[in-house]
This record gives C-alpha cells, sequence and structure tokens, in this order.
C-alpha cells in the first residue's frame, strides 16, 4: 500500500505556524511545519506551497513506535482533533506500525 503523495493542510490558528505539510514516499512519512505566507493571502484558498518551513520530521512507518511518534509530532503542531484528521489521511497512503504495551 506504500505510495508517493503528499498534501497541505492550511489549519490557521489552530496550528504552530497555520500550515502542516505531509509527504509520504515509500514507508517515509515527512511531517513539516510551515509559517503562514501572507504574501500570498490569508484566505484558506491561498497558495501556502512557498511558506517558509520551520520543523521537518521523518517518520519510518515500519517501526515499532511509528504511530506514536506521529501522533506525538502532529499534537505538537496542532490539536488533537487536527492530528487525528491528518492522520487519517496518512493511513490511506501507508500502513502504519502500531505497537500496543500493556
Amino acid at each position: 500500500m506504500a505510495t508517493k503523495a503528499s498534501k497541505t493542510f492550511k489549519i490557521g490558528e489552530y496550528a504552530k505556524g497555520g500550515v502542516i505539510t505531509v509527504e509520504v514516499k515509500g514507508n517515509l512519512i515527512t511531517v513539516i511545519g510551515k509559517d503562514w505566507d501572507f504574501s500570498t493571502g490569508s484566505r484558506k484558498s491561498s497558495d501556502q506551497s512557498n511558506a517558509q518551513e520551520f520543523e521537518r520530521t521523518t517518520i519510518d512507518a515500519t517501526s515499532d513506535s511509528a504511530y506514536r511518534r506521529l501522533i506525538e509530532r502532529l499534537e505538537d503542531l496542532t490539536t488533537s482533533y487536527y492530528a487525528g484528521e491528518i492522520y487519517k489521511w496518512v493511513a490511506t497512503k501507508v500502513n502504519i506500525q502500531k505497537s500496543l504495551f500493556w
């Protein structure tokens, strides 16, 4: 199910910087935090492809801690609701290893 895809989530005030881009290349998931580029406008329809990146994390979907690391990274950048929404999109692109410890 591994693929190559990317999506930019323009969340605004509910995310650090306002923009989160997620890239999936094979089993690698890259989460990129970006500052909103107001030179292109303030609406969700504005082009944020050249927004300034301030953080980048790459996670291997096959590692034992992939799910936990992905959710923690997303929740650090945005609310748990939007982290869940972004996770749903990522899960359609790659199988994420979930390790349950108890």
